[in-house]
């Protein structure tokens, strides 16, 4: 165990709730102490929902211990059965209740309720949050869709049905999943689709009973949703989609596999591309963004999603790719091996900051915590993955997937980088009285004093690395941010290349010289 300020994933508890919370008519009676009630503030904070997640907490407190826990759970899953009514009934224990070893879904099992009811082993000290919503959606999907079936082939639908499938992944307090769903349905439906199920978003039990009826399943998110498609498979023989429509590039990939699976012509959906993407990082206005380093951190699904777009639609340069999601480790390292870059796998944040540090890219597309670490070291950011904050959870409609998805990520990639220049030309013009810091603010407040670039100053220069004089790092913070780093780094391969370890503000300019060549 590792003691930290910041956690990229939740314990496996956490993951169950979000399944559970997306559901309807499911109850989640959780075995926990009373501090491991802090996770409703994820949803009804973080992710503003309406109400409360469907947890129903035994909240023992510490003179428990020394009596019967196994009595108090079994008394609040009967009270939340009988309060609630739900159609199924989930049954843990958090990362602290584990350690007493109750039994949590044995006790359940044992008081014999009319509903089913699914006990979850989440091993909390060895597994996060993205496998525990993974394995609670397997564990539904298993006990429900199993008692539908008599473990036949799927039927082949009869000459002229249209095609049915089932939407599988999204979740609460996913990352846009819920436009993201909403694209996809749209994409689906035009395509000529009946869509089945849905799930776990706004699914009941009786919903996922029904999933054995679909043709084939359609993956938004292979961390939630990959281990109960590949059951579905093996047992209903229903084949699953591999493509994430991420980008413009993906989402006509993704098409022309749904076509596929369903037997369907997609040319008609794929001529009427409305993606503004193409165009726009075609423009002369976004030329100045071709070949900008970008370093890629998140889920293994959008961050594999995010280095496509970047590489083949924005002309971006990658620099470094990761995940925190061990699980994926694979699909990242294939991904990494294409752009050239070394695989970041952890979960620690202060390695990730060093790598930042290290490559210095123009760009950070990451989580809030690489939002965080981007701050810190003055890079523009743009958040991709969870996990996020309130802002990610937006009242609009902000899509990451499909044509619109496409639009989105144009936006919000570029506007951190277009910023970035506006704050620089700002600084340029800051002489001009309109500019002066003496001039009235429009927002009517006084303006806010400039802040002063932190600088190194240099003591002492080793024979191994290269040191900044405090004038040439001076000097450098006037050039643009958006070719500071290039020309950092030109510097630096000057003076190594003369077995200079301290630079100047000569050297700074010799170098200048020597690439203008």
């Amino acid at each position: 165990m590792q003691l930290s300020v910041w956690t990229y994933e939740g314990p496996p508890h956490i993951g169950a709730m979000r399944i559970a919370t997306a559901m309807r008519d499911v109850h989640y009676v959780l075995h926990a102490p009373q501090g491991d009630t802090y996770a409703d503030l994820l949803f009804t904070m973080i992710e503003r929902r309406d109400r409360r997640p469907p947890v129903t907490y035994t909240t023992f407190q510490a003179r428990d211990l020394g009596g019967d826990t196994a009595d108090l759970l079994q008394s609040a899953a009967r009270a939340a059965y009988e309060r609630f009514q739900p159609q199924a009934m989930l049954v843990g224990a958090s990362c602290t209740a584990e350690l007493i070893q109750d039994d949590p879904g044995g006790l359940a099992l044992a008081l014999k309720l009319p509903i089913p009811v699914i006990p979850l082993e989440l091993p909390a000290y060895q597994r996060k949050e993205n496998w525990g919503a993974s394995e609670t959606f397997y564990r539904i999907v298993r006990a429900l869709a199993a008692s539908s079936a008599d473990g036949s082939p799927r039927r082949e639908r009869e000459a002229g049905a249209r095609p049915v499938c089932n939407l599988l992944g999204p979740t609460a307090l996913g990352f846009r999943h819920r436009d993201d769903l909403a694209e996809v349905t749209r994409q689906v439906v035009e395509l000529g689709i009946e869509i089945n199920v849905v799930a776990p978003w706004n699914a009941t039990p009786a919903d996922l009973a029904r999933l054995p009826l679909a043709d084939f399943n359609i993956v938004l998110y292979p961390e939630i949703a990959s281990t109960a498609a590949q059951w579905l498979q093996r047992q209903f023989g229903q084949p699953y989609t591999r493509t994430i429509p991420i980008g413009v590039g993906a989402t006509r990939d993704f098409i022309a596999e749904v076509a596929t699976l369903a037997g369907v012509d997609a040319a008609p959906v794929l001529a009427r591309t409305e993606s503004r993407l193409p165009w726009y990082s075609r423009s002369v206005d976004s030329t100045y963004l071709t070949g900008k380093r970008v370093f890629i951190f998140g889920d293994a699904t959008h961050a594999v999603a995010a280095a496509r777009v970047a590489t083949r639609e924005l002309g971006f340069e990658v620099v470094g790719l990761g995940t925190y999601a061990r699980e994926f480790a694979r699909e990242i390292r294939e991904a990494a091996a294409i752009y050239g870059v070394e695989p970041l796998i952890t979960d620690d944040y202060l390695e990730v900051e060093a790598r930042v540090s290290e490559l210095r890219p123009e760009l950070v597309l990451g989580t809030q915590m690489e939002r965080h670490i981007a701050k810190r070291l003055g890079i523009p950011c743009a958040v991709i993955s969870a996990p996020c904050h309130v802002q990610d959870f937006p009242a609009r409609y902000s899509p990451q997937m499909g044509f619109e998805g496409a639009n989105v990520l144009f936006d919000t990639w570029v506007h951190p980088l277009m910023m970035g220049l506006e704050e620089h030309l700002l600084g340029m013009f800051r002489e001009d009285h309109e500019f002066a810091d003496h001039a009235p603010s429009h927002l009517g407040a006084a303006p806010a004093a400039p802040q002063q670039p932190q600088l190194r100053v240099v003591e002492t220069v080793t024979a191994t690395e290269l040191a900044w004089a405090t004038d040439a790092e001076r000097e450098l913070t006037k050039i643009p941010f958006f070719v500071r780093g290039k020309a950092r780094r030109n510097t630096e391969r000057f003076a190594r290349e003369r077995n200079v370890n301290l630079i100047t503000l000569e050297t700074l300019y010799d170098a200048k010289a020597h690439f203008g060549r």
